[in-house]
Parts: C-alpha cells; sequence; structure tokens
C-alpha cells in the first residue's frame, strides 16, 4: 500500500533525477540515483530499517531504532539538497 510519505519520497526522487539528467546528463543522473537509494530506503521501509540489530561492518547495532525517527532521518537526507541550496541562495549576498 502506497501512503503519502511513500507517494511524495518517490516525486522528490523523480525531481532530483530528472533534473540531475536535463542539467548535467546520464552520469550525473546516476549519481543522484544512488545518492537517493538509502534515504529512500528509510522513508519507504523504516520499521524494517529500524528494527535491523547486528553488524555493520566493524560497528555493531545493539538496539532496534523506531521507525518514525528512521523516516525523519530519512526525510533529512533526502531533501539535504534542497536545504543546503536554500542556505546557499540566501546566504549568497549577505557577506
Amino acid at each position: 500500500m502506497l501512503d503519502w510519505n511513500r507517494i511524495l519520497s518517490l516525486l522528490v526522487a523523480a525531481f532530483y533525477i530528472v533534473t540531475a539528467y536535463w542539467l548535467k546528463g546520464g552520469e550525473v543522473a546516476c549519481k543522484a540515483l544512488i545518492f537517493i537509494l538509502f534515504p529512500t530506503a528509510c522513508i519507504w521501509f523504516s520499521d524494517a530499517v529500524g528494527g535491523y540489530t547486528g553488524n555493520m561492518g566493524s560497528m555493531p547495532i545493539t538496539q532496534s531504532s523506531p521507525g518514525i525517527f528512521v523516516r525523519l532521518l530519512g526525510w533529512v537526507l533526502l531533501l539535504l539538497p534542497v536545504i543546503l541550496a536554500g542556505f546557499q541562495f540566501f546566504s549568497h549576498g549577505k557577506s
């Protein structure tokens, strides 16, 4: 079932990929796709990702995380380029 988080994150992800392709070409669009995979997974599968315990490389994960926090982190990461662009836009003329 698609909820508003999934639909909206899919639209944001598609916007990033299409914009990257339109402005810079296929290589940058592929990099944008790679960038959005983790945040989108956190949004779409927040309960499953939050419930993971075990080893993550050399770092053990000993407790599960609430799905809502995983989803929130996914949104922050997904919207990070927009947030940074906003900061750059509004601070450009202020020195």
